[in-house]
């Protein structure tokens, strides 16, 4: 072990700084705006130390100029953000499933500090973003996030061109697939509020003495609230197999 680092090695250090703070920046849970700076950065420079001996062959030399070594910089800050958005947007699969729950059972307006967002949001989708972080770290996924910064240099390497076009691609497919499934999680719910409403429908065509909407208003959070809870177990698991299939896409690169 040499005592002091050398020009070269404080140059790779700096690029995979570069990409790994990035990437932390934007990671559900580590990347949220509750978790001090101090923190964030020191987790990422403990990741770079411990990546540097397995990525550092796959770094470019130090240029001879200023403009080369931060364009490099930016390029490398450019490719973290890239990847943990990706990561951070199939997040919104939970906060669509949320908002569609808080339609079907009336409880749209019951609106609540969300610390994953930054903007308020509706009580169920709060919680089920903080279940969401919650199974990522319960579940080991996590690890999967650091295979897959180890993946990235080899998907993409800082010594190739930028693959804007193949990132575009994946990213438009990854919102698509995070809102379908939103969709899917929230299906039980979206069930059974058709057929509520079908049913109130029904009763009040039939008996329209009846006030149905305040014998149906209760009845509904209270039936929909308890299919709700019901499916959290499924809703979960379905979840975190898909945010896990995704983080294997750059963990992949490790493994090959």
């Amino acid at each position: 072990m040499e005592p002091w680092a050398t020009s070269d090695q404080v140059w790779q250090g700096a690029l995979i700084f570069g990409r790994i703070g990035a990437v932390l920046l934007m990671l559900p849970g580590v990347g949220e705006s509750y978790v001090p700076p101090r923190i964030r950065l020191s987790l990422a420079l403990v990741v770079t130390l411990a990546l540097w001996p397995v990525v550092s062959g796959a770094l470019p030399p130090l240029p001879e100029t200023l403009g080369a070594m931060a364009g490099w910089i930016i390029r490398e800050v450019i490719v973290g953000l890239m990847i943990g958005a990706l990561l951070r947007a199939f997040t919104t699969a939970l906060s669509t499933a949320g908002e569609i729950v808080s339609l079907q059972t009336a409880l749209s307006f019951a609106q609540t500090a969300n610390p994953l967002q930054a903007q308020p949001g509706t009580t169920i989708s709060a919680f089920l973003m903080l279940l969401g972080t919650t199974l990522i770290f319960a579940t080991n996924t996590h690890h999967l996030f650091i295979a897959g910064l180890v993946g990235s240099y080899e998907l993409i390497a800082p010594a190739k061109p930028l693959i804007t076009g193949d990132f575009t691609e994946l990213a438009i497919r990854t919102l698509g697939d995070s809102f379908m499934l939103g969709v899917q999680l929230s299906a039980p719910v979206i069930v059974f509020a058709l057929i509520f409403n079908l049913a109130s429908g029904l009763v009040g065509r039939v008996m329209p003495q009846f006030q149905v909407f305040f014998a149906a208003a209760p009845l509904g959070i209270i039936l929909g609230l308890s299919v709700f809870a019901l499916s959290l177990g499924v809703l979960g698991t379905v979840f975190i197999d898909r945010y896990q299939a995704l983080a294997r896409i750059f963990a992949g690169g490790a493994g090959g």
